[in-house]
C-alpha cells in the first residue's frame, strides 16, 4: 500500500528527496567489549582460524557454505588468502576476546551503495564462539557499521532455506522473513532454495537498543548465563 501517486493516478513509492546513497564499508575494523571484527588477513588468522575450525571433527559447520572443509591448514591458507583485501566482499575474522584467537569469519557481500543495500554472508563460526557473547557482538557491530556510520537502508541476510540454524540465528537478531527463492542457486552439486531475511533502517533504533541491553554485563549472572533474551529485549522495545 501507499499514499503516493504519480501524474496518472498510478500508485508509487515513497519519495527520498535527500537520498544520496550509502558508502562502502571498505575493510575498516570493529571492536567491542567481547570481540574484535578484523580484516581478514592471512597471516595474521589462517593459522588460529584452521585451529579453531579444526575442534569441529564432523566439519558440519561447512555443510551450507559453498567451500570447505578444508583438508589442511595449506587449504584454509589459500582461501583466506584469495578472500582478503577484496573490496567487492570486504571479508572479516571475528577474534573471540575470551581467547584472543580468531574463531569465525564474517562478510559484507552484494553491496548496492547506490540503493542503500548491503547483506551480511559468509558467516562461519568455529565450535568455541558458537552461541557466545563474543558471536551475538560480532553480528551487533557488523549491523551498527551498516545503519550508523555508513548510511544503508537495508541490510539483508539469506540462507539455504534448509539450514535450521542460520534461519534460527537470522529471527534472534531481529531480521525479519521475506520469503523464498525456489531453486535459486547450485552449490556442491546441489539445489537450494534461498531463504531472504531483512532488515529496515526504520527498524534499527529500537534493535539497536535491544542488542545493547542484552551485551551488557549487567544482563549476565556470575555463571554468565543471560538475565533476559535477545527476543525479549527487542519485544520490550517494540511495546509488545
Amino acid at each position: 500500500m501507499t499514499d503516493f501517486f504519480n501524474d496518472h493516478g498510478q500508485p508509487i513509492g515513497a519519495p527520498l528527496p535527500h537520498w544520496t546513497g550509502a558508502r562502502a564499508p571498505g575493510h575498516t575494523g570493529m571492536a567491542g567489549r567481547y570481540c574484535r571484527v578484523e580484516p581478514l588477513e592471512a597471516d595474521r588468522h589462517s593459522a588460529d582460524l584452521f585451529e579453531a575450525f579444526r575442534q569441529d571433527r564432523s566439519d558440519a559447520v561447512w555443510t551450507y557454505m559453498p567451500y570447505g572443509p578444508f583438508a589442511g591448514p595449506e587449504a584454509l591458507l589459500t582461501w583466506v588468502e584469495a578472500n582478503s583485501g577484496a573490496d567487492t566482499q570486504p571479508c572479516f575474522a571475528i577474534v573471540n576476546g575470551a581467547s584472543g584467537k580468531a574463531e569465525g569469519v564474517a562478510s559484507y557481500m552484494r553491496l548496492q551503495p547506490e540503493h542503500g543495500v548491503i547483506e551480511v554472508g559468509g558467516i562461519t563460526f568455529a565450535p568455541a564462539l558458537q552461541q557466545t557473547r563474543a558471536a551475538t557482538e560480532a553480528m551487533y557491530l557488523m549491523m551498527a557499521r551498516v545503519f550508523n556510520d555508513l548510511g544503508y537502508r537495508r541490510y539483508e541476510w539469506k540462507c539455504d532455506a534448509l539450514n535450521a540454524p542460520s534461519r534460527r540465528a537470522a529471527e534472534r537478531l531481529g531480521f525479519t522473513y521475506e520469503g523464498l527463492f525456489r531453486q535459486a542457486i547450485v552449490y556442491k552439486g546441489r539445489n537450494r532454495d534461498t531463504a531472504w531475511y531483512s532488515v529496515l533502517d526504520s527498524e534499527w533504533p529500537q534493535l539497536e537498543a535491544a542488542f545493547k541491553a542484552w551485551l551488557d554485563p549487567a544482563n549476565f549472572d556470575a555463571d554468565g548465563r543471560q538475565k533476559q533474551s535477545l527476543a525479549r529485549l527487542r519485544a520490550a522495545q517494540a511495546g509488545t
